[in-house]
């Protein structure tokens, strides 16, 4: 609470520092200053059951990525601009750890994962006062209707949000050699032929590529690698300082070496259909 309050010019002038001279000094200040606006929302949260330092670890997430994605350019406070990404990144966290079965990842199963239960007490207050009492299934069409979500989706919905977790150790029966409900679910792992098939596509595919490349000059070579084979792709700019030459021949240099990759590529594939024709 005894974090600044910064005013428009201040916050502009730290947000600029950040996004132009990756000022790590202004980015501290900037979040800092805004860490009790992601507490509150965070608070907020609490009622789905999760720690609150753990709710507030995500805001603080979503704050950063606020601050890192902030354009000042746009004229909007940047308390503005951060609400949506510290939300977004706080209800990704609710609905990842509100199950052991998860619950929903698209966005109409977000909506209806954080609305469905104020919808409902809405729609039962205002059937009470016109004296009517809704059925289940009535109840689930105006909340299918409302939220504008599938009538399925509010039924898959209401029951997990009514059930609980059950351990997967528990036995189906009460025998003392009942079997575990976790035997029951099925292997999804790959099997071994499929192991052994991805591993000799794999190959096949890494062989490909090597060949591919042979067909290449060193000058083309070193671009390819440059560009695409490093974890931290260089720049145009970089490899055409360093080769002496202009960005737009470096972009025509890879365009070429591509195009005869992807023929060699396109040759190598119709050798083994027609092997096995």
């Amino acid at each position: 609470m005894r974090a600044e309050l910064l005013d428009a010019e201040t916050e502009l002038r730290l947000a600029y520092a950040w996004r132009d001279q990756r000022d790590e000094e202004a980015l501290h200040r900037l979040i800092t200053a805004y860490m009790r606006l992601a507490i509150s929302m965070a608070s907020k949260f609490k009622r789905y059951g999760a720690p609150m330092n753990d709710l507030i670890q995500e805001a603080s997430v979503g704050l950063m990525k606020a601050a890192d994605k902030f354009d000042p350019d746009r004229g909007v406070r940047f308390s503005t601009y951060a609400v949506w990404w510290i939300k977004a990144s706080i209800q990704d966290y609710v609905m990842r750890n509100w199950s052991m079965v998860r619950t929903g990842s698209t966005s109409s199963q977000k909506s209806l994962f954080f609305n469905m239960r104020r919808v409902q007490a809405r729609l039962e207050r205002e059937a009470a006062a016109e004296g009517v009492h809704l059925e289940t299934h009535e109840l689930h069409e105006k909340i299918a209707i409302e939220v504008g979500v599938p009538l399925h989706d509010v039924q898959m919905m209401d029951g997990r949000l009514s059930g609980s977790d059950f351990s997967l150790n528990a036995t189906q029966s009460m025998e003392d050699e009942g079997r575990e409900w976790i035997d029951a679910l099925e292997d999804d792992a790959p099997q071994a032929a499929e192991k052994v098939e991805n591993s000799h596509d794999t190959d096949t595919l890494r062989q490909w590529l090597v060949t591919a490349l042979t067909a290449l000059n060193d000058r083309e070579q070193f671009i390819v690698r440059e560009r695409k084979l490093r974890d931290d792709p260089r720049t145009l700019e970089s490899l055409g300082s360093e080769l002496g030459l202009s960005k737009e021949r470096v972009r025509q240099l890879e365009a070429a070496a591509f195009g005869k990759m992807r023929k060699s590529l396109e040759a190598q594939s119709t050798e083994v259909q027609s092997f096995f024709a």
